[in-house]
Formats: structure tokens, sequence, C-alpha cells
């Protein structure tokens, strides 16, 4: 039988690229443990649609 964890999987969405005319969205899939990150999450990756690195939230 399978254990049931805290780990869950979320999505990662670029918080400039909605800000600019650019069309598209840069999003990444990751996952996180809610027991001890129960706050969202917060990264710098690359988008490529912008071509440089920017900030991606987590969305719900």
């Amino acid at each position: 039988m399978a254990k049931k964890g805290n780990r869950v999987q979320v999505i990662l969405e670029c918080t400039e690229q909605k800000t600019t005319s650019v069309p598209g969205t840069s999003r990444y899939i990751t996952q996180k443990n809610k027991k001890n990150n129960p706050e969202r999450l917060e990264f710098k990756k690359f988008n490529r649609n912008l071509k440089k690195v920017t900030v991606h939230k987590e969305i719900k």
C-alpha cells in the first residue's frame, strides 16, 4: 500500500510576462512539502519568451 505524503505538485508561473505584451505564459511544474513549506513558493527561473531570468510564483 502506498503512503500518503505531504508532497504536492505545484505550478510556478512568471509574474513579469503578465505586464508585458509578449504572448504566451511561462510555467514550470515542481513539487513541495506542504508540512515544511506551507507558504507559496517563489523561484527565479528562465523565461524562454522574454529570454531572461524572471521571478516565478506558485499559482493555485
